[in-house]
């Protein structure tokens, strides 16, 4: 994964006259696929650009959304589905190029597009003030071909799009998210030290820090879990403070099913399955042990043909 810069780098040839999507595409959705599939429809190379960062991370820090996707996962899912070429461009040094500039320097000089697909919802340029029709009378005037896909909706009608993805998953509801996303959600990130209480209790757990990208709502998950060396295996995971210890603070911990050893220190990755229930205050520590017995059962079941 690169960074542009766009006073330098070059595509190589067997990217250029190719066909070009541009957007954010955090979380690779079912709108995203659709217009990856409509790119590749051409028979062309595929290309997307998109940023190092939400431009709302550099324009309004304070409301920008948290990401889906770590750049290295988007890259990876866009991959997936048939990218040939995915460039990660600096948001910064871009965000004052009036759509002209941004589509001479992008679209026609780095490019040299043959076919351009976006979404209905599409904006470009200083303030956002390129729109769908700017780019298709662009497109057309400098003899390049322009597609608009439709827009896409979940089975509740509601349209698909990366702050849809965000508010299910916030809401805990991963099962819905999934089914607009291309792959599971996934969250990555470092074992850390934690109390092991857990192993007090016979269930050992592994504390995951330096997490990049946005956390489900509070509760307990079936997981499938990525270990550093590839291997894989069900998790159950809590997502939250640990109330019936009368803590307070978010923490992610995750109890890796069949297996053992030691992963402290190493990168892990959780792709989520579903919610298994909320987060409750236990009585005592055999109520907590019990409920975490039938956590871990029913981890399994769901895991099983995940």
């Amino acid at each position: 994964m690169k960074i542009w810069n766009p006073d330098s780098d070059q595509l190589p040839e067997q990217f250029r006259h190719g066909a070009v999507t541009v957007g954010n595409f955090d979380g690779v959705h079912r709108g995203h696929a659709e217009i990856i599939r409509r790119m590749k429809a051409h028979g062309l190379p595929a290309a997307v650009f998109t940023f190092a960062r939400h431009p709302r991370q550099v324009l309004n820090p304070a409301e920008a959304p948290q990401r889906l996707t770590s750049l290295a996962r988007q890259e990876e899912l866009l991959h997936a589905l048939g990218v040939e070429t995915v460039i990660f461009a600096p948001t910064e040094s871009i965000l004052s190029w009036t759509p002209e500039t941004f589509f001479q320097r992008v679209i026609a000089d780095f490019f040299d597009a043959s076919v351009v697909v976006e979404g209905p919802d599409f904006h470009f340029g200083k303030g956002r003030t390129g729109t769908t029709q700017l780019l298709e009378h662009l497109c057309l005037d400098s003899g390049r071909k322009i597609e608009i896909a439709e827009e896409l909706h979940a089975a509740d009608g509601i349209p698909i799009s990366s702050s849809r993805i965000r508010e299910l998953i916030s809401h805990g509801e991963l099962s819905e998210a999934n089914a607009i996303l291309t792959a599971p959600y996934r969250l990555t990130g470092t074992v850390i030290h934690g109390e092991a209480r857990g192993r007090t209790l016979g269930f050992p757990t592994a504390n995951l820090g330096k997490i990049q990208t946005l956390l489900p709502g509070h509760g307990v998950y079936a997981c499938r879990a990525i270990l550093e060396d590839g291997r894989t295996c069900p998790a159950a995971v809590h997502i939250g403070p640990n109330v019936t210890f009368g803590e307070t603070e978010t923490k992610v911990e995750i109890h890796l099913l069949d297996f053992s050893g030691d992963v402290y220190g190493e990168s892990l990755s959780i792709d989520f399955h579903s919610r298994l229930r909320e987060l409750v205050t236990f009585p005592n520590r055999n109520a907590l042990m019990k409920q975490i017995d039938l956590d871990i059962s029913e981890t399994r079941k769901r895991i099983l043909d995940f």
